[in-house]
């Protein structure tokens, strides 16, 4: 059987949807293509949630990011896409997708996106001394 990349995002049921908690991702491997020139684009994808009934299933995330190693997109559309696809999947409370692009031409680029449940309040930090 062989792994093929995927537009599925799959899900399971939060194991504590009573808790704010949050879940932090690195994909250190994105790549897509350069919508004008079809080169590679590389970055780190950097996600962080906070859940609420949903979490997005690991195996699925890889499999979704692959299956933009082929496609052309502006640094900013597909990390708007991603966090879209990821909000429309899990429905979180919150969630934060960073993009950090390698450099092309001596630009760098990061993509920050946030998404924010209009009912959910942050809990406040706590500082410890």
């Amino acid at each position: 059987m062989t792994t093929q990349p995927s537009k599925q995002l799959e899900t399971f049921e939060n194991p504590n949807k009573a808790r704010d908690y949050t879940i932090r991702i690195q994909v250190p491997e994105f790549t897509c293509l350069c919508p004008k020139t079809g080169q590679p684009d590389f970055a780190e994808l950097r996600l962080e949630y906070v859940p609420d009934e949903r979490c997005v299933e690991l195996k699925s995330l890889k499999l979704y990011v692959w299956s933009f190693r082929d496609e052309g997109a502006f640094h900013e559309a597909v990390t708007n896409r991603i966090l879209e696809d990821l909000v429309k999947a899990t429905q979180p409370r919150f969630m934060r997708l960073t993009a950090e692009f390698n450099v092309r031409g001596g630009v760098y680029t990061t993509v920050v996106v946030e998404h924010r449940d209009p009912q959910w309040v942050a809990p406040e930090e706590v500082k410890l001394p």
